[in-house]
């Protein structure tokens, strides 16, 4: 008899085409990328963190508690979790759950809590998993059930659609095993914060179309389980290579590039849904997007790219182009005196460094680079002492040029990033020494003075390759000092300078963030240069394509 496909959660989330060379035989053997050193650091931060709830929650209950060990094979942990539900265990953490043959599902959940007629999932998360506001139902740690729970003054709930599918995955095994709880169905999160567990009506019709969460899940399932199935025995896939962003942290990718270079597929340009809309009509290549008439209606409804730029950036590719101007003249805030401003972060822990490069006019305060920063382990109350030094000096050469009557510009590439921690800071540490007012930052931000390069570069360039610092200061000459200079990279590096896995501080990673740092707002400085300069001409222009 042919052994059943059996899907794990994480399929609903994952690239249809990832579902299919998982199960294709014929790929077994295939190379594939190695897996990032940050995705991996993630990885086990996401287990210590689950390890440190696991630890907190025994604690509160005690004589109920019972964990499943994960240092065993997965039928014998499956055996375990299935006599803790047979005696009723009030909480029982690490379950393996039953295999789901019928279902096509295997896996398990992080806990699983018994209620007065069954068990309901809980997951452990280290991401956020609410915001400031209200309306999020929550329960605290004590009372780790739906029936604890209440809306919540202070906490909405943050779109997480991941963590709702996963729970859906659960229930529907709890459901085919004979355990699950009676009436409407409830899953629980324990976010980054692991103060309170976010409940999620998963019957609710919450979902794009009126659809709930369970019915999300279904139809996505299914899917994957035709898509499995179909790859495991051989048959004609279900799922074809596509570009998408996924496929940067893919470790099929090198498999799928391949491919896609191949044909020259058209999502080599354009992702998502607009490439699929192409294909519907027939146009599956660059060369065929890039042949389109620019002066014609659009072919398809265009969702994340304008009809012109698409073709335009097909023709950009087709000639190895990472970056082509939209406009004939490029036109960029400029200032007498001109600062660069890069914040770095370690995920939603805090922001550590706002690092600044003063150009432009002397106004007597020292030209060049410095940093404004914190090396104790975040989160950590110093974080506000560095952002208030920061923004201390920032008034200070802002008073200075405007008493000389000269003007000012701030830069920084992609404001989110910055906005958000500067917000963040006058909100978390108001009685920091020289900490601003949140009216102080906002008419900051909203001012003529902050400019965001990105944009910049987004509303005047078309960018073959991709809009990132990264991808574009390259074409204004511009190169990094460590050859793996990256976000994600700087994730790990911090761990080491701070010494937060235990070790002591690595005043090296330190040396090494801090020159990255550098290098980032030099980057904007040089992109900006160059974007003002004739050189610029030498980058061919949309109209000539």
């Amino acid at each position: 008899m042919e052994t059943p496909v059996l899907l794990d959660a994480g399929v609903v989330s994952r690239c249809r085409r990832r579902v299919h060379l998982e199960h294709d035989p014929a790929m077994a053997d295939t190379p594939r990328a190695p897996t990032d050193p940050a995705a991996q650091q993630r990885i086990d931060d996401a287990r210590a963190h689950r390890r440190k709830v696991a630890d907190k929650l025994a604690r509160l209950h005690g004589a109920g508690w019972m964990e499943i060990p994960y240092d065993v094979p997965a039928s014998a942990r499956e055996r375990a979790t299935l006599s803790a539900l047979k005696a009723g265990a009030a909480f029982v953490w690490g379950p393996q759950l039953p295999m789901d043959n019928d279902g096509g599902r295997r896996g398990g959940i992080d806990l699983l809590v018994r209620i007065a007629t069954g068990y309901v999932p809980v997951l452990v998360v280290r991401h956020k998993t609410t915001d400031p506001g209200n309306g999020a139902r929550t329960s605290p740690l004590t009372e780790p059930e739906p029936g604890g729970a209440r809306v919540d003054p202070l906490r909405k709930v943050r779109p997480q659609p991941r963590d709702q599918l996963r729970l859906c995955h659960s229930v529907r095994m709890l459901q085919a095993a004979g355990y699950a709880a009676d009436g409407r169905n409830f899953g629980g999160v324990i976010g980054l914060d692991a103060d309170v567990v976010l409940w999620h009506d998963l019957d609710m019709p919450s979902w794009p179309g009126g659809r709930s969460a369970l019915a999300e899940y279904d139809s996505r399932f299914a899917d994957r389980i035709a898509v499995a199935t179909a790859a495991a025995r051989g048959a004609t896939p279900l799922a074809l290579p596509s570009r998408i962003v996924e496929c940067r942290s893919c470790p099929w990718w090198p498999t799928c590039e391949a491919e896609l270079l191949g044909a020259r597929d058209v999502s080599l340009v354009l992702r998502g849904e607009d490439a699929a809309s192409l294909r519907s009509i027939g146009v599956t290549t660059v060369d065929g997007l890039a042949a389109l008439d620019l002066h014609n209606e659009p072919p398809v409804p265009f969702v994340g790219v304008a009809f012109t730029d698409a073709v335009l950036l097909a023709r950009a590719w087709l000639r190895g182009m990472t970056i082509v101007r939209r406009r004939e003249e490029i036109d960029v805030p400029r200032g007498d005196v001109e600062l660069d401003v890069d914040m770095e972060s370690f995920g939603d822990a805090g922001a550590y460094m706002w690092g600044c490069y003063l150009s432009g006019v002397d106004i007597g305060e020292q030209q060049g680079y410095r940093e404004f920063s914190t090396w104790e382990p975040l989160p950590c109350t110093d974080e506000g002492r560095s952002f208030s030094e920061f923004w201390t000096w920032l008034a200070k050469v802002r008073v200075k040029v405007k008493a000389r009557g000269l003007t000012f510009r701030a830069y920084c590439y992609n404001e989110l990033a910055e906005n958000r921690w500067m917000y963040s800071s006058v909100e978390r540490f108001p009685d920091a020494p020289g900490m601003p007012k949140h009216e102080e930052v906002r008419a900051f931000i909203q001012s003529d003075e902050w400019v965001d390069i990105f944009g910049v570069v987004r509303d005047q360039f078309l960018c073959a390759k991709g809009k990132g610092l990264k991808v574009v200061a390259p074409a204004a000459g511009f190169s990094w000092r460590d050859p793996d200079a990256g976000g994600e990279n700087s994730m790990r590096w911090y761990r080491d300078a701070v010494g937060m896995d235990g070790n002591p501080p690595d005043e090296a990673q330190k040396t090494r963030l801090i020159e990255y740092n550098e290098d980032d707002v030099r980057a904007t400085h040089a992109l900006r240069e160059w974007m003002t300069s004739e050189r610029i001409r030498e980058i061919p222009y949309a109209g000539e394509l």
